[in-house]
């Protein structure tokens, strides 16, 4: 059986595909195929991509093989080859619990190594930190004042607005029940113990999440996109003292102090729907506030912030440093940082409640 020895010579481009096409596709594959590259000169990404077409319309039949390419060409041949797309495999109809299985199983996968990636960064943040503490002139003062300013400055108009509208429903949805009781008087103490303890703090950690989980992601993936966390590495900066900590820390600062708002927001709501709804006068509403709240309900409220800050920038932090070099891979990841964050957040606060509980705060 012969061999049939296809040579390309000198420089070849795009002019030269309608002649250079034809010939490669009436390779049938019956006789063993050499595409001889050792002349060629320099090739562009269109005739790249006709070679390896080829290759693999013949390699069905093992047919084909490419030899002799200089450094070059070699090098857009497999950048071509890099950039083909592989079809996705068929999914094979089975029985549904198989299937269901699988997809569980694929699940707690991802899950496993999404834990394992927030571990990571988590960890990256605490040596970082450490690192900071013992080596003050590491610390990034500047980048830290930055991010205070962007996470939680410019958060307060929104969280505030939420608190009290929050607020206003209380006492409004509140007043409502309670009247039927005669003991309007007692909204006061749901409004306080459900914006003190709960309320407050959840919300206002879900805000800063949705808003704050995505600017993370965005911002350090849109660095990584553009190679320039390599290029800090090159330059001898670590990503972590200038990208992580300013971050995280800035969470960790600025969450109580937001918290703090959205609890004297979302009290005065509720004190001046009480005032126009059930005629509960402001120093009234005080009074009873403070006679008939707990200090501990303001400790419950705040102790949760710094570990929702935390989570809320790990996971924000080490979604931006996942993304890949395509816009498809920032959005994907950005909108994932976001859900992973609140639900982090919820399920932290379900923590802290059985805990709080059983300790009997």
């Amino acid at each position: 059986m012969g061999v049939i020895r296809f040579v390309l010579a000198g420089t070849l481009g795009i002019r030269d595909l309608p002649n250079l096409e034809p010939s490669l596709r009436a390779l049938t594959g019956d006789q063993p195929v050499f595409i001889d590259l050792e002349r060629a000169e320099l090739i562009d990404t269109s005739i790249a991509w006709i070679i390896l077409s080829t290759r693999k319309r013949l390699d069905e039949k093992g047919q084909c093989k490419i030899s002799g390419a200089s450094p070059n060409v070699a090098r857009i041949i497999d950048t071509i080859a890099s950039a083909i797309p592989e079809p996705e495999p068929s999914a094979k109809e089975g029985p549904w619990l198989a299937g269901f299985l699988g997809r569980l199983g694929s699940g707690v996968v991802n899950a496993g190594v999404m834990f394992a990636r927030f571990a990571g960064v988590l960890g990256l943040f605490i040596v970082r930190l450490a690192q900071s503490v013992i080596h003050p002139r590491e610390f990034r003062l500047t980048a830290l004042v930055h991010q205070c300013e962007a996470v939680g400055l410019q958060a307060v108009p929104i969280v505030a607005l939420m608190s009290f509208l929050i607020g206003v429903v209380l006492a409004f949805q509140g007043s409502a029940q309670l009247r039927q009781f005669g003991a309007e008087v007692f909204v006061v103490d749901l409004i306080a113990i459900s914006i003190l303890r709960e309320l407050g703090i959840l919300l206002t950690a879900i805000i800063v999440a949705g808003r704050t989980a995505s600017a993370f992601t965005a911002s350090i993936g849109s660095m990584k996109m553009r190679e320039e966390i390599d290029a800090m590495r090159t330059l001898g900066i670590d990503p972590g003292h200038a990208l992580v900590v300013p971050r995280v820390l800035a969470l960790v600062l600025m969450l109580p102090i937001l918290g703090l708002i959205a609890d004297g927001a979302g009290l005065f709501g509720g004190a001046l729907m009480s005032w126009l709804e059930l005629g509960i006068s402001p120093a009234m509403f005080a009074t009873r506030l403070v006679e008939g709240t707990e200090v501990s309900n303001v400790f419950v409220g705040l102790v949760k912030a710094p570990v929702f800050a935390v989570l809320i920038g790990v996971i924000g932090c080490q979604a931006g440093l996942q993304v890949g070099k395509t816009a498809e891979s920032l959005g994907k990841m950005t909108s994932s940082a976001v859900v992973a964050a609140i639900f982090a957040v919820i399920l932290a606060d379900a923590v802290f409640s059985i805990f709080f509980q059983q300790i009997g705060l």
